[in-house]
């Protein structure tokens, strides 16, 4: 193995982390806002070192370019979905979670 495949598998471990870590907080989390901080925070940082990860063995610029591309409609996207739903959270009179003193 040499030093850019090591690199790359060490950015994809990273994003592998980091969806994990949004899927825990979906699950773990108490209510509709912090799940849904946690999922596109972390889903979009996910993603953005799988690309990294993955740009290491992309064939041309034109690949990376595409990835990268993908990625930014996918943040555009996760950002835009989580206004959406927070916002509908909002209107029907979701409390957001505080902590019990």
């Amino acid at each position: 193995m040499s030093v850019i495949d090591i690199v790359g598998v060490g950015f994809l471990t990273v994003g592998t982390v980091f969806f994990i870590a949004g899927s825990v907080g979906v699950v773990r989390l108490p209510d509709v806002y912090t799940r849904l901080h946690a999922l596109t925070k972390a889903d979009n940082l996910g993603l953005g070192f799988l690309i990294i990860g993955l740009s290491f063995w992309a064939e041309s610029w034109l690949v990376i370019a595409k990835m990268v591309l993908i990625w930014g409609l996918v943040v555009v996207a996760g950002a835009t979905s989580g206004h959406l739903v927070a916002e509908s959270a909002r209107m029907t009179k979701i409390v957001p979670w505080r902590k019990p003193s």
